[in-house]
């Protein structure tokens, strides 16, 4: 095999690679002695089939899957002899005309190999990075406001007296069919729907309407989806809803005692205050991890900048562009509504994945250099998550992710990220800041 470099010019290489036909002979020699004893051809015995004979039955299909192989292993051979690292599979370049003579035999293998070069990084000292993390303290009374809204989720209720009128609070049983222009609507019927009155679960104007009903009784409303409603089809339509009241209750007494803990499978109301306390500590623990590890990104993000990929950052952005546009489509929103154009909406998302592909090889680097790993455990628990999202079809989940491998390394990339964040994090200076849940469920602009 004779390599010659054709292209040296920033991130980008592009190679000649010449493989003789002598050689590509030899493999095509052997590879038809190993299984000259398996094929059977007519009029000869096993294993006595002349090796020219075969040569011009199989020769061709052979020197298909060699040319195939020594593609794949002359590829991987040339970077490691250059100690180069691919920023994505390099690109093969071989010309039907020259092909087809190659696979008859007598011709070199001659074919071009073009890529782009992972850029040496040099990292910055992360003992310079400073970060303000966040905390909210969990209060008594938020305990309380939580374990409220659990005992109304299970609040208890009774029938009305006959001819009682709906009041607010009260629970209905009702069956409605929605229609537009006088025509029923997909997915809007139900015969055993309940809602409590002022509860705001349906669209507005829907709920006071049914105050002051009877059981029993029949009546139409009219209202008017909201604008941003998430089905396209009704969003900002006026809707008439045919209902028939099936039963109207009151509600109970709410009692927050042992026996309401003891409904919920606990042992006492303390047990149940320890739980919510650790759920509520979870939920912002998360919020807060979130926020750290973006000051984290933004910092790491302003210490390096070396020259990107350019196919590297193309290929990042498609992806983002397509899930972007994907989303407007099926939103039914435009550039427009956005308040931008496309040629903007591109530039900022081209910014955004030049980030994610600079911080990726950081942090990749990071890893590498401090010997972060992900054990085989740990994947295997992100794979168990991922197939309980999907009851009932863990066998074919668990298939997908065993036959593809490139699925498979979308579970450990964030377990690998994550750890790297906390190796930095250990390294940073970190200060805690107390404040409240508002300012930590505040979205940045940036998150926007």
């Amino acid at each position: 095999m004779q390599v010659n470099e054709t292209l040296n010019e920033g991130l980008k290489r592009e190679l000649q690679v010449t493989v003789p036909a002598a050689d590509l002979d030899g493999r095509l020699q052997e590879y038809l002695n190993e299984v000259k004893d398996n094929i059977r051809l007519p009029g000869f015995r096993p294993g006595k089939v002349p090796l020219g004979h075969l040569k011009k039955v199989y020769g061709r299909k052979a020197m298909a899957e060699i040319v195939d192989k020594i593609l794949n292993e002359t590829v991987r051979e040339a970077v490691e002899e250059r100690g180069e690292k691919p920023a994505l599979q390099p690109e093969i370049d071989i010309p039907n005309d020259v092909l087809e003579p190659i696979l008859d035999g007598g011709n070199d293998l001659v074919f071009t190999m073009s890529y782009e070069i992972l850029p040496q990084i040099t990292l910055g000292d992360f003992s310079n990075i400073e970060i303000e993390r966040p905390v909210v303290e969990v209060s008594d009374e938020e305990i309380d406001e939580q374990i409220k809204r659990i005992a109304e989720s299970n609040r208890p209720y009774e029938a009305k007296a006959e001819g009682a009128a709906a009041e607010d609070g009260d629970r209905l049983t009702f069956s409605y069919l929605g229609k537009l222009d006088g025509e029923p609507f997909e997915g809007g019927a139900d015969e055993n729907a309940q809602i409590v009155l002022g509860s705001g679960q349906f669209i507005p104007g829907f709920e006071e309407q049914l105050i002051g009903c009877k059981a029993g009784e029949e009546k139409t409303i009219t209202v008017t989806f909201p604008e941003e409603y998430g089905a396209e089809h009704l969003a900002g339509k006026e809707a008439t809803f045919d209902i028939v009241v099936k039963g109207i209750e009151a509600p109970g007494e709410l009692v927050i005692d042992e026996d309401f803990a003891t409904k919920l499978g606990l042992e006492s109301v303390d047990k149940l205050k320890e739980i919510v306390r650790q759920q509520i500590e979870s939920e912002y623990g998360s919020r807060t991890r979130q926020k750290v590890k973006r000051t984290l990104l933004d910092q790491l993000d302003e210490m390096h900048q070396f020259e990107l990929p350019p196919k590297l950052v193309e290929s990042e952005f498609e992806q983002i562009w397509n899930q972007l546009t994907g989303n407007m489509e099926q939103a039914g929103r435009t550039f427009d509504d956005e308040e931008t154009t496309e040629e903007d909406a591109k530039k900022e998302y081209l910014g955004i994945a030049e980030r994610r592909v600079r911080l990726g090889l950081v942090l990749s680097e990071i890893g590498e250099k401090n010997n972060v790993q992900v054990t085989d455990e740990e994947v295997q628990r992100a794979l168990y998550a991922k197939v309980r999202e999907y009851p009932g079809q863990e066998k074919q989940v668990f298939e997908f992710y065993e036959k593809n491998p490139m699925a498979l390394a979308s579970l450990r990339a964030p377990i690998y990220e994550d750890k790297v964040v906390d190796f930095l994090v250990e390294l940073a200076k970190v200060t805690d800041k107390t404040v409240t849940r508002e300012e930590l469920f505040a979205e940045d602009e940036d998150e926007e």
